[in-house]
């Protein structure tokens, strides 16, 4: 005879069947849901409209933290009815038990004094779990009524709090990723100087979402134009933040007509002392007049190319990269940019691009490709330059952020 334990209806296959049905549109929900300011209590509420009956609970409401205590901000009916505490100190006993469990079901009357209600038709007991963002937590609350099971209060409540963590957490990441974006963005030109007799162009991709690369040109009065790349070490939101610093210092040196020296060592100061001082950045820094003479300082950053009818001519380092010494020595360089010749400025991540034998494109490779389109547009080079690296790569991601700005003077 078979014993019962073992024995499943068909009754209870289909109660199962749509317990889980029920648990996988909530979860859904709390996946898709727009998170507008209303989104954890419509969760709150979805919960006690799919899983009142089964759980046998009910009177959901939210507490949310608010420097050292939290404070009663959600709730399905009306406070008067039930009496709830509208704000518990965050050192109370409950709100310990509730950050401390996973799920906190307050079963012992010497527990819970804070959070229980005056329920005035049948005796309740509160269940609490807490979820939480990159910035700020609530509890979640409910009325337990006779015939709730804890393993099944719990298994589904754990669900829950998962899944809100999950998506309170990467929502709070990705708005500080946007933020960075929007930042990163406002550090590059928006639009370009209008030289009579020249063309410029620049672009920078970063290998992930923010990067460390940066450049800029600007007129610095009606007879010369300012430009400069740079590259912060190292890649994300930390380089995303020291090339952050490093344009606004360049920015604020310009607009106080400091001269090029002066502000390059003043901002390897900053950058020497900031909260990355582990980092530095390497910088191509220049000043260019409507005859094509270019004054530049180069601390620590690849050769700028100047190709010269059949030739390259290499802008080579002047000096130390910036940030690795609180003093160092720059030496300010001069090049001449004759009609027809080319200006080349780049980051290091054009010529570390690497195939999947792990060859870099180089420096000649790049060199041998400039000498076969110089005679293009500044944007078509651009363009060369980006298509010839990414085939090199051979489909593989870029490994690290790349930037490349072109001057041309024309005939």
């Amino acid at each position: 005879m078979t014993d019962n334990f073992y024995i499943i209806t068909l009754k209870d296959m289909v109660e199962l069947k749509i317990f889980y049905k029920k648990m996988d549109y909530l979860l859904t929900k709390i996946g898709k849901e727009l998170s507008n300011g209303d989104y954890l209590f419509s969760i709150a509420k979805e919960i006690e409209h799919t899983f009142g009956n089964d759980l046998h609970l009910s009177h959901a409401r939210i507490y949310e933290k608010s420097i050292d205590e939290f404070i009663l901000v959600s709730s399905g009916f009306e406070i008067e009815e039930i009496n709830p505490n509208s704000r518990i100190p965050l050192k109370a006993a409950t709100i310990q038990f509730v950050l401390t469990y996973p799920i906190y079901i307050f079963d012992n009357p010497a527990h819970g004094s804070h959070i229980r209600i005056n329920h005035p038709h049948e005796e309740t007991i509160p269940v609490a779990f807490s979820v939480e963002s990159h910035h700020n937590q609530w509890i979640f609350v409910f009325e337990l009524r006779s015939g709730w099971i804890r393993e099944e209060i719990e298994f589904c409540l754990n669900l829950v709090k998962t899944l809100l963590n999950y998506r309170l957490f990467s929502e709070s990441v990705q708005n500080e990723l946007e933020q960075a974006v929007k930042i990163q963005k406002s550090l590059l030109p928006t639009s370009i100087p209008q030289i009579p007799g020249f063309q410029i162009a620049g672009y920078s991709q970063p290998a992930v979402l923010v990067g460390g690369d940066f450049f800029d040109y600007c007129m610095n009065n009606e007879k010369s134009i300012v430009f400069y790349v740079g590259d912060a070490s190292g890649h994300g939101i930390p380089a995303a933040l020291m090339a952050r610093d490093a344009v606004i210092g360049l920015r604020m040196g310009l607009e106080n007509q400091m001269k090029m020296k002066i502000i390059l060592q003043k901002l390897n100061l900053v950058i020497h002392r900031s909260v990355y001082s582990t980092g530095f950045v390497s910088l191509f820094f220049a000043k260019m007049n409507m005859h094509g003479d270019i004054y530049y300082v180069n601390a620590g950053h690849p050769s700028g190319l100047i190709i010269h009818k059949n030739k390259v001519i290499k802008l080579e380092s002047t000096g130390l990269i910036l940030g690795a010494l609180p003093e160092i020595s720059l030496e300010q360089a001069h090049a001449k940019l004759e009609p027809s010749d080319l200006l080349i400025l780049y980051s290091d991540g054009i010529l570390e691009r690497t195939n999947k034998i792990g060859e870099f494109f180089d420096s000649h490779r790049l060199e041998q490709l400039l000498l076969k389109i110089n005679y293009k547009s500044v944007n078509e080079i651009l363009e060369e330059i980006f298509l010839a690296a990414d085939e090199f790569g051979e489909g593989l991601k870029w490994d690290d952020d790349a930037t490349i700005m072109a001057i041309k003077r024309n005939k």
